[in-house]
């Protein structure tokens, strides 16, 4: 399995705007963080999981150019769906099925109704809509018919329902605040978890730093990856030296990558 994080930052992005502080002046590449999301690619199949307004950059600079087999959303909020539209230059290769749960797809059709339709218009991205459901597994597939499950699973972004993903030994999750209890099933035996952690103070709807190690203790995967940070975290090199072992922060061009003899980078 190879993951490459495309985005390590939240929903303003790393410098943020009018910002002179330590992180976003930084001259560390690390510190400079695009909207979060994630490409994961097993057995053949690629998969995205969520597609922010950094998309299009992102691709630029992972200057990959190949087909992506299905996009995995876990919310509606605009810094993990804003770059829908630029899936269009994939389209190329194959139709691309976004999966979502009814809740998110149902705002995805209201704000991108031109992409939905029955008859679509020449030029707009063909990402056909698959609904998903809490706790029951779907298959993503290329165009080779090699086949990957994704397992769903229930994630509390505040007061907000919205999903994980498990695939094989991989679990992401972000924006979380907490787990349901019932979720933690879901979580068990992973070599690798790739989780949200916003910044140092408490947040209303994001988990912290120490909430996040909370969480990596408790889930106990092999590794952990921290995603989805603000410039509050703090410079990646002081936080990085604080951490435990195999505890990670993430940025931008990361690649996790292992295979069944262990994990190679």
């Amino acid at each position: 399995m190879k993951i490459t994080i495309l985005g390590s930052g939240t929903s303003t992005g790393v410098p943020q705007v009018g910002c002179t502080c330590k992180v976003c002046t930084s001259s560390d590449p690390r510190d400079n963080r695009l909207r979060c999301s994630g490409l994961v690619e097993v057995n053949g199949v690629r998969i995205l999981i969520d597609c922010g307004p950094d998309f299009r950059e992102q691709m630029l600079r992972l200057n990959d150019f190949r087909a992506i087999d299905g996009v995995l959303i876990t919310h509606e909020h605009y810094d993990h769906v804003g770059g829908l539209d630029d899936l269009r230059p994939f389209c190329q290769f194959r139709d691309i099925p976004v999966y979502a749960e009814d809740y998110t797809a149902t705002r995805l059709k209201n704000r991108m109704p031109y992409c939905f339709t029955e008859n679509l218009y020449p030029g707009v991205p063909h990402i056909p809509l698959n609904y998903i459901k809490e706790g029951e597994p779907f298959v993503v597939s290329n165009v080779a018919g090699n086949q990957v499950e994704v397992i769903p699973f229930r994630v509390m972004h505040g007061k907000l329902p919205i999903m994980g993903f498990r695939i094989g030994g991989m679990a992401w999750i972000t924006d979380m605040l907490h787990l349901p209890e019932s979720s933690y099933a879901y979580l068990k035996g992973l070599d690798c978890l790739v989780m949200n952690a916003l910044r140092i103070e408490y947040h209303w709807t994001h988990q912290s730093l120490s909430a996040a190690l909370e969480q990596t203790a408790r889930i106990a995967a092999g590794k952990t990856y921290f995603i989805h940070m603000s410039h509050q975290i703090g410079l990646h090199a002081e936080v990085q030296e604080q951490l435990p072992e195999n505890v990670f922060l993430t940025y931008d061009g990361l690649v996790i990558e292992w295979d069944e003899a262990g994990e190679k980078k």
